[in-house]
């Protein structure tokens, strides 16, 4: 505490030595303070639990969005790792969305170009749809940064290997060709 009364100064964000992941912590067969799951009983259930209709709305330039396989995808890659029900659904809905919004800016840069023109002077500005495309790409990073680092501190198998964020720049190019 401050001479002055105010809680100031202490550990800064960020300081300190960086938390193991799960897996680097059985390797080295040191669990302190890990607590490891344990291996659920026979548990049926669905292989994806059912898409938001959102996910799947028609869109006004009449073509798909992508978010619903964007969605199964992570699910997949989550239940693979058997992460996926300590990772939220809703933060699952949000990247496969900010993937589908990143996917269409760029069809749209694509189409109409990295110009436009300004409404009242008719001058050419730069593209709106750029800046919305590196706006969603920033969240898409952020949010699959969230999902990661859940995977990485909770899963006792290897979490390594192919992932969704992986196939990003294939699927966007696979949604210019219609496929």
């Amino acid at each position: 505490m401050a001479k002055d009364g105010t809680m100031r100064g202490g550990q800064r964000v960020g300081a300190g030595r960086k938390s193991k992941a799960l897996t680097d912590k059985i390797a080295d067969g040191r669990l302190n303070g890990a607590m490891v799951l344990p291996e659920p009983a026979e548990i049926e259930g669905a292989d994806v639990p059912p898409v938001k209709e959102y996910l799947k709305a028609a869109q006004k330039n009449g073509k798909d969005l992508c978010a619903e396989e964007v969605y199964r995808d992570t699910w997949n890659w989550l239940k693979a790792r058997g992460c996926e029900m300590l990772v939220n659904n809703q933060l699952i809905e949000q990247y496969a969305m900010s993937v589908s919004r990143w996917i269409q800016c760029e069809e749209a840069i694509s189409e109409f170009g990295f110009l436009a023109k300004h409404p009242t002077t008719g001058n050419a500005i730069a593209s709106p749809y750029v800046a919305m495309s590196q706006t969603y790409m920033k969240q898409v990073n952020q949010v699959w940064y969230q999902i990661y680092q859940i995977v990485k501190e909770n899963c006792a198998v290897e979490y390594g290997g192919r992932n969704p964020q992986d196939d990003l720049m294939e699927r966007l190019l696979t949604a210019r060709k219609g496929n």
